[in-house]
């Protein structure tokens, strides 16, 4: 019986869900090299990957369950708390000019 992965990696442009079939239970990494995504898209940073499962950060040498998605994720353009405190400066800016 073969089981069934799926990877998935995403850039603006292009979108990619690859689907891996083993005869044996996968890693995480182990679906990802088996499902060709390097050779898609060969700019991923293989040393230094973000992996999840279902959206879970998960690690390379995690046990995958049949139908479980790898997701690659890209770095963070924007530090998330940075770009928070700027919109909420921001908000603040505008309700002030707003009263006036």
């Amino acid at each position: 019986m073969k089981l069934w992965y799926e990877v998935a990696y995403a850039l603006p442009q292009k979108q990619s869900i690859l689907v891996v079939e083993s005869d044996e239970p996968m890693t995480a990494i182990e679906a990802v090299t088996a499902s060709g995504v390097f050779e898609v898209f060969p700019d991923i940073d293989r040393d230094n990957l973000k992996l999840g499962v279902f959206g879970k950060l998960a690690k390379a040498d995690a046990p995958l369950n049949e139908g479980d998605r790898v997701e690659i994720y890209r770095p963070l353009i924007a530090d998330p708390k940075e770009a928070r405190k700027r919109r909420a400066a921001e908000g603040k800016t505008m309700k002030k000019g707003q009263r006036k």
